[in-house]
């Protein structure tokens, strides 16, 4: 991998990690495009560069993740995801992380899925945002956006997706959701991150450690703007648009595949 390549794939990572698209199946894609050999080191570089977008979020949110009454809720639904996850991780990386036939299904379904939704969801109407944000989510709702959260480790689903409509269909805000969504990235995505450099650390030369501190940087830069701009999207559109383009990006992968 070229530091170009990287740079490429972490502006990727930046402008998909928290929008309901799946950043995990663009970066495979766009390594495809690239002509990028899938290795243990590109596999984990697609792992760890997440948590450069990831560290936007602990700048920004700093002051809600050392509040007590927050890191209780993320526990709570960290840890759902934690168990499915580690168990699931050699299937996961070894079968998984390279099927673009799963992606390509998991991009379609998932965008269909988004579009019913909100369809749904606004026929049936949607609290104005008041109250307490996140101090509304109950331990119940944590755990079950966690699991919820669980089925991203499929690749193509969208971690973000998934927990915002487990969020939503649980009866949540869709401020609160987004919000806790981006905060629950942050002890998933590290420890996802830290797991797999655990298993993978050998195969890292000292050439790629700075291909991957690259992608890291670009990733944190546009991460940042992405979430501003994610903020500001939800408060006047629903996520359709996000699964009319998940659905064309599919279709588009579908016609490669044939």
């Amino acid at each position: 991998m070229t530091i170009i390549q990287s740079i490429i794939i972490g502006l990727v990572e930046g402008l998909t990690e928290f929008l309901p698209v799946s950043s995990t199946a663009h970066m495979i894609i766009s390594s495809k495009l690239m002509g990028i050999t899938a290795t243990d080191f590109t596999k984990t570089f697609e792992i760890v560069i997440q948590l450069g977008a990831i560290l936007a979020v602990v700048i920004l949110y700093f002051k809600q993740l050392l509040q007590w009454g927050n890191i209780k809720k993320l526990i709570a639904a960290f840890i759902p995801t934690a168990l499915i996850g580690f168990g699931l991780y050699k299937i996961v990386k070894s079968f998984l992380m390279e099927s673009l036939p799963l992606i390509t299904g998991a991009l379609l379904i998932g965008g269909l899925i988004l579009i019913i939704f909100e369809t749904w969801h606004k026929g049936k109407g949607e609290k104005k945002e008041s109250g307490n944000g996140l101090a509304d989510i109950s331990y119940r709702q944590c755990f079950y956006i966690g699991l919820f959260q669980a089925l991203a480790i499929v690749p193509g689903v969208s971690r973000s997706a998934a927990t915002i409509i487990g969020g939503l269909a649980l009866g949540l805000k869709r401020r609160t959701i987004v919000e806790f969504s981006f905060l629950l990235a942050v002890p998933t995505m590290i420890a996802a991150s830290g797991w797999d450099l655990l298993q993978s650390a050998n195969n890292i030369s000292s050439d790629q450690i700075g291909v991957l501190a690259i992608g890291f940087i670009t990733a944190f830069i546009i991460g940042g703007l992405s979430v501003k701009f994610f903020l500001k999207y939800i408060q006047k559109y629903s996520f359709t648009l996000f699964g009319i383009y998940r659905i064309i990006i599919g279709l588009l992968l579908l016609l490669f595949l044939l």
